[in-house]
C-alpha cells in the first residue's frame, strides 16, 4: 500500500466498491454522491466520513465539489438527444460538449471536471455502452473528455473472471490531465476461470466464519447449512424449467444458470432478487437449487467478509448487482495511483 495520499471523488457510489479500491492505495475520499437512500444506508454503515453523503448530483453545483485529484463515476447510461437540447434550453443554450451532454447523467460528471480539473478521473460502465446507440453516444464521451476537456484517455473492457467466479465484462475508462505514461497494457490480469465458484460459497464443513454483523441471517450455523429460504420453491423451479425448454425448442439460448462448486458464473445482476435464475447453486439431485445468498453475492463481487449488509436481501440483492468487481479496480487504481504519484514527484523536482 502507498503511503502517499491523494484525494478523490465518488460519483453515482453505490455501494462504496470503487471506492474500496482506491482507499487500499492511499486515496482520501473527500466527497459522495449518491441518489439512492438504501445504497446511502449500506454506504454509510461501511465509511466512516467526516463528509455527509451528498443526493442527486443534478442539484449539486460544481462550487460544492470540494477540490481532488482524482474523480471516480460509475455512471449510468443514458441517451444523448441533441434535438432534445435544442427545445429545452432555446434560449441560454449551452455550447459545445456542455450541449451535446445535457440532459444526461454524464453531464454532471463532465460539468465538475470542467470547473475542478482534477489530474485524473475514472468512469465506469457495462461493455455495451461502446456500442450504444449505433456507437454514436461512446463517441461523443470521447470527444467531450479529449477535445472538449482536453484529457487523454484510454480504455479497456475488463472481466470480473481474471480474479472471480464470475464473468461480468465491464469498459473503464481513464483520463488524465497531462501524459503520466499511463497505459492500460501495464495491467497485471490473472489468467481467467482459476478461482471458482466454490471459494466464495458458504461451508457446510463447520468453518464457515461468524460475522456478529450477519448473525445467522444468511448462514445457520448450528445446523451448518444456508437457510431453507434461499432455495428456490416447487411451483418458481418448475416455472424456470419449463421456461427454458420452452425457449430451446425455438432455437433461443435463454433460460436458467444451474452452477457448481467449479463453476464460473454469469454475470450478478440488479434482477437477481426477482428469481435468482441467472446464478443457482445446485444441491444435489432431488433437490430444489438455491440462490446465492447477500453474503455470498458480496464476495461474488470481491467485496470483504467485513463488509456489512444493513438493508433487506432484496435491496442487497440490487446493490451488489448495481456494484462493481472490487479487484478488477484494485489493479487499476494501482496503476493509476502509481501515475498520479509520478506527476507528483515530477513536480516537486522542478
Amino acid at each position: 500500500m502507498q503511503s502517499n495520499k491523494f484525494k478523490f471523488i465518488d460519483l453515482f457510489a453505490g455501494i462504496g466498491g470503487i471506492r474500496i479500491a482506491f482507499e487500499q492505495f492511499g486515496g482520501e475520499c473527500v466527497f459522495t454522491s449518491e441518489w439512492d437512500d438504501y445504497s446511502q444506508k449500506t454506504y454509510k454503515a461501511n465509511f466512516d466520513d467526516k463528509h455527509k453523503i451528498n443526493g442527486d448530483i443534478t442539484k449539486i453545483e460544481a462550487a460544492e465539489v470540494p477540490d481532488h485529484d482524482l474523480l471516480l463515476a460509475g455512471f449510468p447510461c443514458q441517451p444523448f438527444s441533441i434535438a432534445g437540447v435544442s427545445k429545452k434550453n432555446a434560449l441560454g443554450r449551452a455550447h459545445g460538449f456542455l450541449d451535446e451532454t445535457q440532459g444526461t447523467l454524464f453531464f454532471d460528471i463532465v460539468r465538475i471536471i470542467a470547473a475542478k480539473k482534477p489530474k485524473a478521473f475514472l468512469l465506469e460502465n457495462v461493455k455495451n455502452l461502446g456500442s450504444h446507440d449505433s456507437g454514436r453516444t461512446f463517441e461523443v464521451i470521447k470527444e467531450t473528455l479529449t477535445r472538449g476537456l482536453g484529457y487523454k484517455i484510454e480504455v479497456k473492457i475488463i472481466d470480473a473472471a481474471h480474479f472471480l467466479p464470475q464473468h461480468r465484462e465491464r469498459i473503464v475508462i481513464v483520463g488524465f490531465k497531462e501524459d503520466v505514461g499511463f497505459n492500460f497494457d501495464e495491467l497485471l490480469l490473472p489468467e481467467k476461470g482459476q478461482r471458482l465458484l466454490g471459494t466464495i460459497l458458504h461451508k457446510t464443513d463447520g468453518t464457515e466464519p461468524i460475522f456478529a454483523w450477519d448473525e445467522d441471517r444468511y448462514f445457520s450455523h448450528s445446523e451448518n447449512r444456508v437457510p431453507e429460504k434461499y432455495t428456490l420453491s416447487d411451483k418458481l423451479w418448475l416455472y424456470l424449467q419449463n421456461y427454458a425448454k420452452k425457449h430451446r425448442e425455438k432455437g433461443n439460448g435463454f433460460g436458467f444458470g444451474l452452477v457448481y462448486k467449479d463453476s464460473v458464473a454469469r454475470t450478478l445482476s440488479a434482477r437477481y432478487h426477482k428469481d435468482g435464475s441467472e446464478i443457482l447453486v445446485y444441491q444435489g439431485e432431488g433437490v430444489n437449487p438455491r440462490r446465492l445468498t447477500p453474503r455470498e453475492c458480496a464476495r461474488l463481487m470481491g467485496f470483504p467478509d467485513k463488509f456489512q449488509i444493513p438493508v433487506s436481501d432484496t435491496r442487497a440483492y440490487r446493490q451488489f448487482g448495481n456494484s462493481v468487481a472490487v479487484p478488477v479496480f484494485s489493479v487499476v487504481a494501482n496503476l493509476v495511483s502509481q501515475k498520479l504519484q509520478v506527476k507528483h514527484k515530477t513536480r516537486a523536482k522542478k
